[in-house]
């Protein structure tokens, strides 16, 4: 008699938390806090260090994203590795399916805005665009499309959804990694406004459904959000400041 081996989304204990799990997420959240508390206490220390408040920022962001990210990877690495193997093993559906989700990504954020009646364009997109303006790509590319989203896939999705829907419903699970996902790019920033929070609250929804979707495949997810991020930077870094200027208005 011969047993079939499981499925790698059956493997539960790639879904048991773990002390680094706890060590990734605390420190997240003790930075987090730490500069939304006290960033402004350190201006005056990081412009001694850095010549420019865009290198400040950049600075600020690249130790926080890089200290997590590697303990994010340290501690998520066998369900990496699993996760890349199912994705490997139908490779043409992974890689039409990943900019079919941006789309429909897109296409979602596009109707929830339209449903919100006005656009406004959040704080933290609005330090982006001038952070992008400053830096060059071959410094914020490593930064927004490779360490940030997996630092968040790994955290919103693998932690709130893989891991802690063995112990709580799975849809309460997902309506808050929806809700913090979104609330976490606003808050300490500016008012938690619904125009604000719509772009986030559908990136965050379709994050959640293609991870869910391909049975909790992190990678997956991943892929989507940086590919998300990559055509966001694209476009940030190839039109002209002024331009965008004006079609900002023109929305607003």
């Amino acid at each position: 008699m011969t047993t079939r081996r499981p499925l790698p989304a059956q493997r539960p204990d790639l879904y048991q938390f773990s002390p680094l799990d706890f060590t990734t997420v605390g420190l997240y959240v003790a930075i987090a806090a730490f500069f939304a508390v006290a960033g402004q206490l350190l201006l005056p220390l990081l412009r001694l260090l850095v010549p420019t408040p865009a290198a400040a920022s950049y600075a600020v962001n690249l130790v926080f994203y890089g200290c997590v990210g590697i303990l994010a990877v340290l501690a998520a690495r066998k369900v990496v590795v699993r996760d890349l193997k199912v994705l490997a093993t139908r490779p043409w559906f992974t890689l039409a399916m990943i900019p079919a989700a941006v789309v429909a990504m897109m296409i979602f954020t596009a109707i929830l805005v339209v449903v919100a009646g006005t656009t406004e364009t959040s704080v933290n997109q609005a330090g982006l665009q001038e952070l992008i303006q400053q830096v060059p790509a071959w410094l914020m590319v490593p930064l927004i499309v490779v360490v940030g989203p997996f630092v968040e896939e790994y955290i919103f999705r693998h932690l709130m959804i893989g891991k802690l829907s063995r112990s709580w419903n799975i849809w309460v699970c997902c309506a808050l990694s929806v809700v913090l996902f979104a609330a976490l790019h606003i808050v300490g920033q500016e008012a938690i406004t619904l125009p604000a929070l719509m772009p986030y609250l559908a990136m965050g929804a379709t994050l959640v459904f293609v991870y869910v979707w391909t049975g909790n495949n992190l990678m997956f997810s991943y892929f989507v959000h940086a590919a998300k991020n990559l055509v966001a930077a694209i476009f940030l870094y190839t039109i002209p400041p002024e331009l965008l200027d004006q079609m900002q208005q023109v929305q607003g």
